[in-house]
């Protein structure tokens, strides 16, 4: 018996040695394994700082409450700069505040939004933000808008911590399909990245009562600029 197993061992090794040296035809290319990996470009990015006062508003339903949203002196104390930032002098004094006096316990949300969507260039993986939650079971969304001009929300995480956290959200990848969030119109390479709409604060039935106070720094991204850096300079504008 154990004559049969060395043998069958020494056969299974010899095939897989024989396999990795001559690769079956029509098979996969072992140089174009990870070709998708190797044609990335990815860069962190600062998306917002907010240094803007004004740019930021809030809202709500008015039958739950009133929000107010403002600029105020601080940072958090983890934060690195973006190396390629280091030495610019780029304003980065202020925090964006926002305040919620509720006028009921019960379920309800309100939305953090910028005057204009703020576009992201490239293929967009994850986006991340300084958050103080103040530890309420709160939950906070991401709002976008994807390329082909969808409206999303993605789950971003509880608020139930204290101080500053950096809060990253991943950015599901398009499907084959044309379906999800459409990131890349492969006939058109104008038709590029999505676009920060605002935040959603979704918020605990139980905890939504009295004030309640929530702090934003440094919104940043990863994204892949291979494509925007690959494009055809000669190439025709379709916006006529």
């Amino acid at each position: 018996m154990k004559k049969y197993i060395l043998i069958a061992l020494c056969a299974l090794v010899s095939g897989f040695i024989y396999a990795q040296q001559s690769p079956e035809v029509g098979g996969p290319d072992p140089e174009r394994i990870g070709i998708d990996a190797a044609q990335q470009q990815l860069k962190e990015v600062s998306v917002d700082k907010f240094e803007k006062d004004g740019f930021w508003h809030s809202t709500m339903s008015s039958d739950d409450g009133y929000p107010t949203t403002r600029l105020f002196l601080g940072a958090p104390m983890g934060k690195t700069p973006i190396p390629e930032e280091e030495g610019m002098d780029i304003p980065d004094r202020y925090v964006l505040g926002t305040r919620v006096d509720y006028l009921h316990r019960g379920y309800t949300s309100f939305t953090i939004y910028p005057s204009r969507p703020i576009p992201i260039e490239g293929i967009c993986k994850t986006v991340s933000v300084w958050v103080i939650g103040r530890n309420f079971n709160h939950v906070l969304k991401l709002l976008l808008q994807d390329a082909a001009g969808n409206d999303f929300e993605l789950y971003i995480g509880k608020l139930n911590f204290l101080g500053w956290k950096k809060m990253t959200v991943a950015i599901p990848p398009q499907s084959g399909d044309g379906h999800g969030i459409v990131q890349r119109d492969y006939h058109y390479n104008h038709m590029m990245g999505i676009k920060i709409t605002g935040f959603r604060v979704e918020c605990d039935p139980m905890e939504a009562y009295g004030s309640y106070y929530i702090y934003f720094d440094d919104l940043r991204a990863v994204t892949d600029l291979f494509a925007e850096d690959s494009r055809d300079e000669d190439d025709m504008n379709d916006t006529w």
